[in-house]
């Protein structure tokens, strides 16, 4: 989808499609019930390359029914390095800061790649030990800019993406190398932390 099509997707009777081939009513209704439930939607699309729709429901305050004992809990583990978090997306920003803070992280954030690299060149975040960014960013610089660009300067500095696509279509379509660290959203807790921890524990050649 371009831009203006994904501007108008979660419209009531909006449709691409030729006339009676469609209501323009499945993605309203949808959207409509997930903002009811506190949530919200992102659109993440390339021309050519697909759409990703994902949906973000609140986690409920209590079991509806008693879950047996979790023998196998992963142990989380955090702590106190300096993360720069780069996301577009204010809500999804907001949680994954208040996540990493629980950890014990130190946070920064920027709302794209330029907010970032000017919050860095000007001096207003120093020490980082890691850069966390999204993939696809609005402003012209995209995750991998941004860490190239960071990385000239400060090549100590990890760096974990994230993104909406899979692995293989971010790779496949020449967004990043293969190889690098990557964590698909929607992701769990637990597979945040360990992912972080992962990628800052990670020796330096």
């Amino acid at each position: 989808m371009d831009k203006e099509t994904i501007e108008k997707a979660f419209e009531p009777f909006f449709t691409t499609k030729a006339m009676g081939k469609g209501s323009g009513l499945g993605l309203s209704m949808a959207y409509g019930f997930i903002k009811q439930s506190g949530g919200h939607a992102r659109i993440y699309s390339e021309p050519g390359s697909g759409t990703t729709i994902r949906l973000y429901l609140p986690k409920a305050e209590s079991a509806i029914f008693a879950a047996a004992p979790d023998t196998e809990a992963t142990e989380v583990i955090g702590g106190t390095e300096h993360i720069l978090v780069v996301e577009d997306d204010e809500m999804v920003r907001t949680h994954l800061i208040s996540q990493l803070q629980k950890l014990g992280y130190r946070v920064s954030s920027a709302e794209d790649g330029q907010q970032a690299l000017n919050m860095i060149e000007q001096g207003k975040v120093k020490d980082i030990d890691m850069l966390f960014t999204d993939v696809i960013m609005p402003g012209g610089i995209n995750g991998e800019v941004l860490a190239q660009k960071v990385q000239v300067k400060q090549p100590q500095i990890k760096v974990l993406f994230t993104s909406g696509y899979t692995e293989n279509a971010i790779v496949h379509n020449g967004r990043l190398d293969k190889g690098v660290q990557l964590l698909s959203k929607p992701y769990r807790f637990e597979e945040m932390a360990a992912k972080v921890r992962a990628v800052l524990d990670e020796s330096t050649h």
